[in-house]
């Protein structure tokens, strides 16, 4: 199942993508009432596996045909971040063999981790600020794992039981701040920084998250085309690794690391950064493609 944040009217309410647009759950309720079925995507989040189900067979008997009104048009869609309120954002460094390559950068032992905030979360077709305090603005195409249920001490064996969904995400990075310590936080996290989506793809319906295509755009150019295959640490060591030092919660958000093909990989004569008007489209296998223009 794909779900979908919808902004409609200042509110954030569940989507569901079907084959002819996007149902919005709100507006489909006062049609055909249903209290089981949740409006919320962290609550649809949190109650897993049987939210999933009751929604997938309210969805299946609800009505389609001659356009009601809650079925919206793909382009006439306002996003929101595929998930609004996770507990935390972890992200993983350095995590693909050719990145790590490009930027002549040794191959870490354990994952790399570091956080971003809920003020980098941003969704589909939403501008994007380019902060006046950065002249160094690098895209990040990355695979997005959504926990489904709290998780500690797991095995690398079981870690995908765990894990609710997957979504495209552009961690955006802004290079001259990332680099002013060692600490990465302040070029990572800025406004906006995180946009993930348009869909959030149930765990069931990707299969092997461990061999997706990833690929970046910037203006209609290709700069990134790599595949999950070539992340140094997979998925399920990801999550079975962050467990052993704290509790992953339904919601939380792991970045998964990006590919090569970042702009701080070119030569310093070839290196030019990303500025307002520019329009970067990410896309991994299965997920969905999630565009952004920066102003």
């Amino acid at each position: 199942m794909k779900l979908a944040t919808i902004k409609k009217e200042g509110k954030l309410v569940l989507g569901v993508k079907i084959e002819n647009g996007i149902i919005n759950l709100e507006e489909a309720l006062k049609e055909k009432p249903n209290n089981q079925i949740h409006t919320n995507i962290m609550e649809v989040i949190s109650g897993g596996h049987e939210a999933i189900s009751i929604l997938e067979d309210y969805i299946t008997h609800l009505p389609t045909h001659n356009k009601p009104n809650y079925l919206i048009n793909e382009e006439e869609v306002q996003w929101g971040p595929c998930v609004t309120q996770p507990n935390k954002i972890i992200c993983v460094g350095l995590n693909y063999r050719k990145h790590a390559d490009e930027t002549k950068s040794s191959y870490p032992k354990e994952p790399v981790l570091f956080s971003k905030f809920n003020n980098s979360l941003t969704g589909h077709k939403c501008e994007i600020a380019v902060p006046r305090v950065t002249q160094r603005l690098d895209y990040e195409v990355e695979l997005g794992v959504v926990i489904g249920k709290e998780a500690k001490y797991v095995s690398k064996g079981n870690a995908l039981d765990y894990v609710f969904g997957y979504c495209t995400a552009n961690d955006l990075s802004a290079r001259d701040l990332q680099k002013r310590s060692n600490q990465w936080l302040l070029g990572k996290t800025c406004d906006d920084f995180s946009p993930i989506g348009p869909y959030l793809v149930t765990a069931d319906e990707v299969g092997n998250p461990d061999n997706l295509q990833l690929k970046t755009y910037v203006n209609g150019e290709m700069r990134q085309n790599s595949n999950t295959s070539d992340m140094i640490f997979n998925v399920e060591e990801i999550v079975s690794y962050i467990s052993q030092h704290m509790t992953l919660t339904p919601g939380d958000v792991i970045l998964t690391g990006t590919p090569e093909g970042v702009i701080i990989g070119y030569p310093l004569e070839k290196r030019v950064y990303l500025k307002p008007g520019d329009v970067v489209t990410v896309e991994v296998e299965k997920l969905g493609t999630l565009t952004n223009k920066l102003v």
